[in-house]
């Protein structure tokens, strides 16, 4: 966590004054710490200091907790010097800056972006803590709004498998009810975390905020109390009122008291007592086992009721200035979101058309290079049939030679042929041989002939064939039809990626060009996003609705029965008879005050 060091700041403020004390104070996701504090120091100027510093305005939900003495959970108080109030005398003095009041509704009432950040860390938290009971298949949807609030949009190409698994994303109750891995887990919220893709951390933050608003134990603080028949019950003070509830359910309250109607609030030693509006009701009258703990209600009390009354009445100029200042960013982000979604899809754009002129360049030189193969494979093949040719032609040209040597041989033979008889009947068979010889030389030497024919008739196509080659070479690399040579082509995707941001005064120029369009057209579809909000969240409602059964009759079949909790069966009691946070709280605010008396001292 960032430490923050204000010493030169707590001098500043400290001239009259040579000693003072250091100060820790732990937020939700930073540590600060203040040397060189007056010691006469109230609590209100240490308060305003830690909310200067980390940038907050809506200071009114949050204060300074700590432990007393004894162990107690205590705040600090405004009105009183910090080192006259039952704090720890150790150096440094360390505090932790919590939200105290909680709002009705979030989304109406926190403004600042800081301030909806430590909401949702706080929360989150106490959800985790078990402090806050949140259902299974709930606390998988929120874990999927802080996986998002952290690490932004869902990329399958750079998720990492086990990243979430390794998260503390779950309460553990949940991790124990059921049969699953830490994976298996980790898949069906990175099912919800795919869906959340396009949502900035803000709006994750708030969503996350909107669904824990519904939980039955979010923003109550819980007090141990006692009838006057010392029956161990509840007492929640919550934004709404004060909450009575039996033994262990903490879930359903058995009877509310609404701020509207509580006029006063006091105690006496251990005992408390409500005063109604209504005269002629009986006060409410109930012991907590301290003192301490009767203060620390009667602080809650009133600080929930101001902020009660405060929300009735119209916004101070603060407030609106507050808003339109909120309502402005949200707008400038919203513009800068659809242009920078514009810019990355004019990209994507880009380099979808740098790959296709990439490929298209990788195929022409493919084509260019089959072309040389196929003219350098018609010169081996015309030179091969040139060769053959020869040789046919030296073959029937010796074989017309033996020809014409064995018609001479012939002739011969004749001559001497009438000698004898003898020789008569033997020369006759030398010229049967010979005219067989003769007859086989003859058709030898026509099929050479032949050949050699064949093979000139190949060898010419073979020239023809390289011709074609040689042009198909020449039409790839400078043919008129073609869009460009290889050097133009390069040329074209070099000017492409220049474009794209190679050239940064280009690229400047062309963002400062289209700025006032971009943000015309934005405020336009903002406006439009406006009107359809309501639609568009009960749709979304419905639809998140619909993926949380599906997830719970998914993971029901691998639920551990004899791991649930007292506050398992009383939820699953209530969703049973249609029952929720705000039809309990309804039904337990109907009756009357004198009712709701009797009710409490019946238990």
């Amino acid at each position: 966590m960032p430490l923050v060091n204000m010493k030169k700041a707590s001098k500043a403020a400290n001239k009259s004054s040579s000693k003072g004390f250091t100060v820790r104070v732990i937020t939700m996701d930073a540590e600060l710490q203040f040397e060189n504090i007056e010691m006469k120091a109230y609590g209100q100027e240490l308060f305003e200091l830690v909310c200067r510093t980390i940038g907050l305005r809506e200071t009114w939900f949050f204060g300074l907790q700590h432990q007393d003495s004894k162990g107690y959970i205590a705040w600090l108080k405004f009105d009183k010097r910090v080192l006259d109030q039952d704090v720890s005398k150790e150096s440094p003095v360390t505090f932790t800056f919590l939200a105290k009041f909680y709002p009705e509704d979030v989304a109406n009432e926190l403004i600042q972006e800081i301030t909806q950040h430590l909401f949702f860390l706080q929360v989150k938290q106490s959800i985790l803590n078990m402090d806050i009971y949140c259902p299974p298949e709930a606390s998988v949807l929120l874990a999927s709004y802080a996986v998002q609030a952290k690490y932004g949009d869902y990329d399958e190409t750079t998720y990492e498998p086990g990243r979430l698994a390794s998260e503390d994303l779950l309460p553990q109750r949940v991790i124990d009810q059921y049969q699953m891995t830490p994976e298996m887990w980790e898949e069906r919220i990175k099912t919800w975390y795919a869906d959340q893709k396009g949502t900035p951390r803000s709006e994750a933050e708030m969503e996350y905020l909107k669904i824990s608003q519904d939980l039955e134990m979010y923003g109550v603080n819980y007090f141990k109390i006692a009838n006057k028949k010392n029956t161990d019950l509840w007492l929640g003070v919550s934004a709404v009122g004060l909450n009575i509830y039996e033994g262990e359910n903490r879930l359903s309250p058995k009877i509310t008291f609404p701020w509207s109607e509580i006029k006063n609030v006091s105690f006496k030693d251990k005992k408390f007592v409500i005063k109604a509006i209504d005269k002629k009701a009986p006060d409410f009258t109930f012991y907590a086992p301290k003192i301490r703990i009767n203060k620390l209600i009667l602080e809650l009390c009133v600080g929930n009721h101001e902020l009660f009354m405060r929300r009735r009445r119209a916004d101070s100029m603060e407030i609106q200035q507050m808003k339109a200042q909120a309502l402005e960013e949200k707008r400038r982000k919203q513009g800068e979101r659809l242009r920078y979604a514009k810019e990355k899809k004019l990209k994507e754009e880009a380099l979808r058309e740098k790959e296709e002129l990439e490929r298209r360049l990788a195929q022409m030189q493919d084509d260019i290079r089959q072309a040389q193969e196929s003219l350098m494979r018609s010169e081996e093949t015309a030179e091969l049939l040139a060769e053959k040719a020869r040789i046919a032609e030296e073959e029937a040209s010796l074989l017309t030679q033996k020809a014409s040597e064995a018609e001479a041989e012939n002739n011969r033979i004749r001559i001497s042929v009438m000698k004898t008889e003898d020789e008569k009947e033997m020369m006759k068979m030398q010229v049967n041989d010979a005219a067989m010889v003769i007859t086989r030389l003859l058709d030898d030497s026509e099929q050479r002939k032949r050949e050699a024919d064949m093979l000139r008739h190949e060898l010419h196509q073979a020239r023809i064939a390289e011709k074609i080659a040689k042009d198909k070479l020449v039409e790839l690399t400078r043919g008129p039809d073609r869009a460009y040579s290889i050097h133009n082509l390069t040329s074209d995707l070099s000017s492409r990626l220049t474009l794209l941001g190679a050239d940064p005064g280009l690229n400047e120029s062309c963002t400062e060009a289209s700025c006032e369009l971009l943000v015309n057209t934005d405020m336009a579809q903002l406006s439009l996003e406006l009107e359809h909000e309501k639609v568009e969240y009960t749709e979304k409602s419905r639809h998140l609705q619909e993926h949380l059964r599906e997830l719970k009759s998914e993971i029901e079949v691998l639920k551990k029965e004899d791991a649930e909790y007292s506050l398992d069966h009383l939820y699953q009691a209530s969703r049973m008879f249609g029952q929720n946070k705000y039809s309990t709280l309804r039904t337990a605010s109907s009756n009357t005050t004198r009712s709701r008396v009797n009710m409490f001292e019946d238990l």
